[in-house]
């Protein structure tokens, strides 16, 4: 352990972008105009640069043709497609603020969410799985039925005057997408022109719902300059270059599609490709192969699921360089079986949180094997981190407290909320993230779980994410998770779920058998219970908070 105290801090270089995303849409234009921007397989749309410029100008002046003007909230309620990427640019051209809808979502949330931030226009996909987004909005606005498109007046929804859909047959009050890039004029064309030159790049762009696992959700409110730099460094972090395919299977409505994803192929000259609506592992697959794909995002639950399929061995990943695998602790075990057999050697690992837009922490395609598959690696240019203890005060490396980041990446603050903004970020401009680090001696960094998840078994301090490495050393097992559940006498106890590679049949004593004289009695797993799935959000994060509940509720039934 150092005397050195836990703080780090980014380059200096190169530069922050000073731009928006409109004019950095017009930049991709003049360098890359030809090339193909995005392809949406499962639609069969490809567009270049200078098509998607087009389009996204059409729709900037269709809303504007709606009323709509600067800093107006249009809602995007779809899974992953080319209108979603179009509608991203279009508001970010107008100046006004897009306000990503969870898929997820059902009719409270959305409800919710849509009058939190006052949305005027919403974009919504037909349907996707279970999920049928315009009959869910009738639910909430049975008024649109009766309404004129673009002039609806809903008790339910106040603020919402316009609602336009993505696919379907013609439905009465709504507008479709195809007609709304259809309505602006020479008029809406001359006013995008000008209001364009008024834009800012430190003018609110985003807003994202957190979670919301404690209390309602909250809209993390981000910025041009947040995002979009955010993106170009995480692009350069991986190497993204002009001419790069980048297989997008992640949700476009959280920051690892649309920034990590989205944004920095724009400013990289790269294209953007979405196998599928959702994640589906064949699709994945199929399109690396066929679009001959050099980079692949994902969380770790979709490179097990990708590496898992019957079919995997059919289909040529050799094009496949460079990712990042992020949203979730990442496996040490899994981490090296991408590296190994989707031919990945330049993956990175990527750390950070929608309120950092999203990435703090990263590391580097030439950082040795053992620090890629075992930190988040190092502070990101122009970010600095901390660690702090209970108190406050900033520990020597090596020793774990919560992380702290502050820099260009932190968000303008939660919508409306002063209060939970200030609990958030600090006077000083400090992003408390909630998650468990340690940065050692030479500034990498490792995530040991969440200050909520620590379990504090007897007075002993356990890291459900170093036993969960540990079991995953396991042949028979594809995946774990580890929690504490409330114990009389210890106050908490330590459970895991395990997820059997098929063709094992262990018991649970055969784990504990595995763990005793390799880790310390009271990080054995005192609960083993054997699924075939976890809870997980549309983004693939694991829920523990579900876990903890549901297997509470389990051994209290088992006792009572």
């Amino acid at each position: 352990m150092s005397d050195e105290l836990s703080v780090v801090r980014g380059a200096d270089g190169p530069p922050l972008l000073d731009l928006t995303i409109g004019r950095a849409l017009e930049a991709a234009v003049g360098r890359w105009g030809e090339r193909e921007a995005i392809v949406s397989v499962h639609q069969n749309v490809r567009l270049t640069y200078r098509q998607l410029r087009d389009r996204a100008e059409a729709v900037a002046c269709g809303l504007l043709a709606l009323g709509l003007k600067p800093g107006d909230r249009v809602g995007i309620w779809s899974p992953n497609n080319a209108e979603w990427a179009i509608t991203q640019f279009a508001t970010a051209l107008a100046g006004m603020i897009l306000v990503n809808i969870n898929p997820a979502y059902r009719t409270a949330e959305a409800e919710y969410t849509l009058n939190k931030v006052g949305v005027k226009a919403l974009v919504a996909a037909e349907s996707f799985k279970t999920s049928r987004y315009l009959e869910m909005v009738e639910a909430l606005a049975p008024e649109i039925a009766q309404s004129k498109p673009g002039a609806l007046k809903a008790e339910g929804l106040p603020q919402l005057s316009a609602v336009i859909r993505i696919g379907g047959g013609p439905r009465a009050g709504w507008l479709d997408f195809e007609v709304l890039a259809k309505l602006g004029g020479a008029g809406e064309q001359a006013a995008l022109a000008k209001l364009s030159t008024g834009l800012d790049c430190t003018d609110a762009i985003n807003i994202q719902f957190t979670s919301g696992t404690t209390g309602l959700p909250k809209g993390a409110t981000l910025s041009h300059r947040n995002v979009l730099n955010n993106g170009y460094f995480v692009g350069r972090a991986i190497g993204l270059r002009e001419g790069d395919r980048l297989c997008i299977p992640v949700p476009l409505y959280h920051c690892f599609g649309m920034v990590m994803g989205n944004l920095a192929c724009l400013v990289h000259g790269a294209t953007m490709i979405y196998p599928a609506a959702g994640f589906e592992p064949l699709a994945v697959l199929e399109t690396v192969a066929t679009e001959r794909c050099t980079g692949l995002y994902g969380v770790p639950t979709m490179f097990i699921a990708e590496m898992g399929h019957p079919d995997f061995a059919r289909y040529d990943l050799a094009t496949l360089r460079t990712g990042i695998m992020a949203g979730a602790p990442c496996p040490v075990e899994v981490m090296k079986a991408v590296m190994e057999r989707m031919n990945m050697r330049d993956i990175t690992i990527a750390y950070g949180m929608t309120e950092t837009s999203p990435v703090s922490f990263q590391t580097s395609t030439d950082d040795p094997i053992a620090r890629r598959v075992s930190t988040v690696g190092r502070i990101q240019p122009h970010l600095e981190a901390k660690v702090i203890d209970a108190d406050g005060g900033t520990v020597p490396r090596g020793v774990a407290g919560e992380l702290l980041v502050r820099g260009y990446s932190v968000m303008k603050g939660y919508w409306e909320d002063v209060e939970r903004t200030a609990e958030a970020v600090d006077a000083e401009g400090w992003m408390h993230t909630g998650d468990l680090a340690d940065i050692d001696a030479e500034g990498y960094c490792r995530i040991v779980g969440r200050v909520k998840d620590m379990v504090i078994r007897g007075g002993e301090n356990i890291y459900p994410r170093e036993v969960e490495e540990y079991l995953y050393r396991h042949p028979a097992i594809e995946d774990v998770q580890v929690f504490g559940v409330p114990d009389e006498k210890y106050g908490e106890e330590l459970c895991a779920w395990i997820k059997l590679r098929s063709g094992h049949d262990v018991t649970e004593e055969d784990f504990r058998a595995f763990c005793r004289e390799r880790i310390a009695h009271y990080k054995v797993p005192r609960y083993i219970l054997f699924v075939d799935e976890f809870p997980m959000t549309a983004t693939g994060k694991i829920q523990k908070f579900v876990m903890r509940k549901a297997m509470a509720e389990r051994l209290a039934n088992a006792q009572g």
